[in-house]
């Protein structure tokens, strides 16, 4: 079987589940919209768990080039990459009108009570956006508290998204992301500003 066949059913599925989430997504609307034969996906995927499991792989092996290096093109102060990333959500808010919800979050939500292997992949691509975010702190921490501890206020990022996300989503309204954005700039130039009173030489 195509190799590209595989890979056109797992964009299908990512697709649809984005769209419509994964419980409301059947194995014949894959069928559908990729126009492959059902032969062809069950030589892939016994059934719709091991097509989840596949596009949570590629969420997952695809964080570079898809998330971060779009968000990231042209903007080099590592504090901004954080808020670059941040508005790249905004736009897709922006353009679905506020329907728009992080793939891997509005699964985590769906899924009360995932296996294992599905609630492992979740929390792979949870820790994966964290550690950019913390990486970005890391190359950021001259001008951060020395005491600051850098993976919490990545997880408190990644927190203030989703949740600044499913509020827009909710009110249909932008300024309820813009709202919660602001709080975290504010956050984010208030222990910038304490990291250079620290640095200020005592007389």
């Amino acid at each position: 079987m195509n190799i590209a066949t595989r890979q056109r059913i797992v964009m299908t599925a990512m697709e649809l589940f984005w769209e419509k989430g994964f419980q409301s997504t059947s194995i014949a609307d894959i069928l559908s919209r990729s126009q492959v034969h059902s032969g062809s996906l069950y030589h892939f995927f016994p059934g719709k768990q091991d097509v989840l499991v596949a596009v949570l792989e590629a969420y997952r092996d695809g964080v570079e080039e898809w998330l971060l290096k779009p968000a990231w093109s042209g903007v080099d102060d590592p504090v901004e990459r954080i808020f670059a990333l941040l508005a790249g959500y905004r736009t897709q808010l922006v353009t679905t009108e506020c329907t728009y919800g992080c793939p891997i979050g509005s699964l985590a939500l769906e899924l009360h009570e995932p296996d294992v292997r599905i609630r492992e992949l979740l929390a792979v691509n949870f820790a994966q956006w964290t550690s950019a975010i913390e990486r970005c702190l890391d190359e950021a921490s001259a001008r951060l508290p020395a005491d600051l501890d850098r993976r919490r206020l990545a997880e408190f990022t990644l927190t203030v998204m989703e949740g600044a996300i499913m509020q827009a989503r909710t009110y249909r309204d932008i300024e309820s992301f813009d709202r919660n954005i602001a709080v975290l700039r504010g956050h984010f130039d208030m222990l910038m500003d304490t990291a250079r009173q620290e640095n200020v030489p005592a007389e």
